[in-house]
């Protein structure tokens, strides 16, 4: 792997747009692919706040994802909606880091990425509350199995399934080199787009 693997072309030169860099990284929304990745945010204690979650799309412009309106994340982002998410490829030695301002998306995007969760993932968006994960593990294994007996069809996402978009100011991508020292691309927006440094891995 060389430094032109980071790059768009095979002069070396990075993409004065990182979007088109990210979209060559990462998975289209028709792959059906969602790579997980750590969403990190500002706790209401002030502290960092970080878990994983799944990339539910990449639109050209901005990182989705989903998750439970009662969550911790849902009030961290509620009141900060700013946060980071760290996507990494180990297939390709890469990572992408973004930081940016997050806002809900509309119900209906928040519907199709529903219907493209397993069927897993969207019991999960059902079941997986509080009162759940306090029961012993017998218990919630029963529930789990009596909420499937009960919905044999397909399952519309329940009342607290809300989905978020990720308008990026900054953007890190790194890329590893088994033949050479890894290296960084360090883009962050500006008032006439977006200013690129290059930093050691």
């Amino acid at each position: 792997m060389s430094e032109t693997d980071l790059a768009v072309d095979a002069t070396g030169t990075a993409p004065a747009d990182p979007l088109v860099l990210a979209a060559s990284w990462l998975p289209t929304p028709a792959s059906g692919v969602t790579p997980t990745m750590t969403l990190s945010t500002i706790g209401l204690d002030g502290y960092p706040s970080a878990r994983t979650v799944l990339l539910s799309r990449f639109d050209g412009q901005r990182v989705h994802f989903h998750t439970d309106t009662r969550s911790r994340k849902a009030a961290e982002l509620s009141a900060v909606p700013r946060a980071t998410v760290t996507v990494l490829l180990p297939e390709s030695a890469r990572q992408l880091v973004v930081t940016g301002d997050v806002t809900p998306v509309t119900d209906e995007e928040a519907r199709v990425a529903f219907a493209a969760r397993t069927r897993y993932l969207q019991v999960l968006a059902w079941l997986n509350d509080h009162e759940l994960a306090a029961e012993p593990p017998e218990r919630r294994r029963e529930r789990w199995a009596a909420f499937e007996r009960d919905r044999v069809d397909a399952i519309e996402p329940p009342a607290t399934w809300v989905g978020y978009a990720l308008t990026p100011v900054r953007m890190l991508f790194w890329q590893g080199d088994v033949d050479g020292p890894s290296n960084r691309l360090a883009y962050h927006r500006t008032d006439d787009g977006w200013a690129l440094e290059r930093w050691p891995g």
